[in-house]
């Protein structure tokens, strides 16, 4: 075979790999969870453009305007006033990261299993630290690089990237550990049951145990688990960026009264 056809062949080859798109089942199921939210959003929006004022609210949209408020006073009570607004962004993220979690009760796989998803979370969080820096600091922002003297510069910008390594490694992690324990038990309860119910056929004497066990063990994989593990990302979240505020303008904000 020529030089020629060689090249031929190797291009033809990189330009099929580039054109498959191998897209994990996660990223699928985390499409479905926004599908979800986008359609709730929907429903509340329009709930709330036909709702009377003058009558109590009741059902999602009561819901909704109940975490609305609960995450606007979450967020002024741990960020400060100067955060106003910054309750949609975190409760969005605790919808979906909730969500996310108990996803994998339907038998489809978690979107917080796959890392790039929390990876993307976490690299929100991340951009929101050094924006949130840059619009109290300015040009100041660069200093805390060189902090407390120039010499400090590697160690600082090695640092910059703990709360990401944080915020990922903690909530894959643990999403991970919950669902290969899960896969754990539900292969040992499938063969104890096909030992017990082998005069059946094979395949149906092996789903006769795990229903029993799993659901309380779901309860807290994916319920529980799910419920602190979004609790966690969120306050970390709030925390991060609400320490990037300067403690005089902090202090001149409450001074002014938050205007």
């Amino acid at each position: 075979m020529t030089p020629v056809c060689l090249v031929n062949e190797a291009i033809n080859g990189a330009l099929k790999d580039f054109l498959v798109f191998d897209i994990a089942p996660e990223v699928y199921s985390s499409l479905i969870v926004i599908g979800i939210i986008i359609i709730l959003a929907i429903i509340v929006g329009i709930q709330s453009h036909f709702h009377n004022p003058l009558k109590k609210t009741r059902g999602l949209l009561f819901l909704a305007e109940t975490g609305t408020q609960f995450f606007d006073n979450l967020v002024s009570n741990m960020m400060g006033p100067s955060f106003r607004g910054f309750g949609g962004y975190v409760m969005a993220i605790a919808v979906y990261l909730f969500i996310a979690f108990i996803f994998g009760l339907t038998g489809l796989p978690s979107p917080v299993t796959y890392l790039a998803v929390p990876l993307s979370l976490g690299l929100c969080t991340f951009v929101l630290i050094h924006a949130t820096s840059v619009r109290f600091t300015k040009f100041q922002y660069f200093k805390r690089y060189i902090d407390p003297f120039p010499i400090f510069l590697p160690i600082n910008l090695i640092s910059m990237w703990s709360p990401l390594l944080s915020l990922t490694l903690r909530l894959f992690g643990n999403a991970l550990a919950g669902w290969v324990l899960m896969s754990i038990v539900y292969s040992a309860l499938e063969q104890l049951s096909s030992l017990i119910f082998a005069f059946l056929p094979a395949g149906v004497n092996s789903i006769f145990i795990a229903p029993i066990i799993t659901p309380i063990l779901h309860a807290y994989f994916d319920l529980f688990s799910g419920f602190i593990q979004t609790t966690v990302f969120i306050f970390l979240t709030m925390i991060f960026i609400g320490q990037e505020e300067p403690e005089d303008i902090a202090q001149q904000y409450v001074e002014e009264g938050g205007k």
